[in-house]
């Protein structure tokens, strides 16, 4: 059985700045009656086992990464619920290892691999990354993994292999959220071969230079910086290489909201609201948002990709 998003009017939906402004003034009202009865909570810390990584310094934005406690609660991840503290609540249940992925499609080597397998040959590195969300917010993270290219050449694609599709894991005992009809279940998403041959696609294991927290992905998740971040597919069980352009679940689900390219462009809206400005999570509530970078700042490195495209046309 297949399900759709339901449609909801515009009207009936509460913008995002403003839904931002009331949870940030409640929760600053909250705060400072407490802060008088309690004492000083202790922020968040990375936790998990410490990676062995280097820092490359070549393809890290010279920003400040927000820090861990700013992120820690603040995902999306609907296997998990659509609030953004529902994943770092209910992932708990999720299960990391043992981990396999399976390959398939048009490719020469094909099969189901163990995760440390794949892990084994893999140098890790540290990259500080853009990220910026459809609904209009931004950060910046110190990511650890591993280009995509690097473990796209241990299965050696054929010519006919134009796209690569990845799928997330399906399991709504582990993954509450799948229980609800939000999404197509399970989550795929994908890129075309150039995409993610590009060298500043990540596969990522990591962040804060230990293991991915299971709310942003764990084991293995991508991350794509210049475009939105419901591309950056989280807790990969499969990699498939295709002929054709794969149906992805947004996608399908909002197909005049969510393109298959998303790359995050400024002069194209969403239908709901403005891509052409930003809020950076961490920054002052009361900071002037700032104006959205084509390709989220990364457009020297990944214009030329779509040379000749209408990116309004294929958004």
């Amino acid at each position: 059985m297949k399900f759709r998003v339901p449609r909801i009017a515009p009207s009936e939906i509460t913008p995002p700045e403003v839904y931002f402004s009331r949870r940030a003034l409640l929760a600053g009202a909250l705060a400072t009656g407490a802060s008088a009865l309690l004492p000083a909570a202790e922020a968040p810390q990375p936790q998990g086992e410490a990676l062995k990584y280097t820092v490359n310094p070549q393809y890290s934005v010279k920003e400040t990464p927000n820090k861990f406690e700013e992120i820690a609660g603040y995902n999306n991840f609907y296997e998990f619920g659509t609030d953004k503290d529902s994943p770092s609540r209910y992932a708990h249940t999720l299960r990391t290892r043992p981990w396999s992925v399976t390959v398939s499609g048009e490719a020469e080597v094909r099969g189901t691999f163990d995760l440390e397998d794949l892990l084994k040959d893999q140098a890790l590195e540290e990259r500080i990354y853009r990220f910026r969300c459809v609904e209009a917010w931004s950060l910046v993270v110190p990511w650890v993994g591993f280009p995509l290219s690097s473990l796209i050449a241990r299965f050696k694609p054929t010519s006919r292999a134009k796209y690569v599709e990845f799928t997330t894991l399906y399991d709504p005992r582990q993954m509450p959220g799948q229980r609800v009809p939000i999404l197509n279940w399970p989550y795929v998403e994908g890129l075309r071969i150039d995409e993610a041959m590009h060298p500043l696609t990540l596969m990522v294991v990591g962040l804060y230079g230990r293991v991915l927290p299971n709310q942003d992905g764990a084991p293995l998740r991508l991350i794509v910086p210049w475009k939105y971040g419901f591309k950056s597919i989280k807790s990969i069980v499969q990699i498939r290489f295709t002929e054709r352009q794969p149906n992805t679940a947004w996608n399908i689900a909002a197909p005049n909201e969510y393109g298959f390219y998303a790359n995050v462009n400024p002069a194209v809206d969403h239908p709901r609201w403005s891509q052409a400005t930003e809020r950076h999570i961490g920054a002052p509530f009361l900071a002037a948002r700032r104006p959205t970078l084509p390709f989220n700042g990364y457009a020297a490195e990944v214009a030329s990709l779509y040379q000749g495209m209408d990116l309004k046309r294929y958004f």
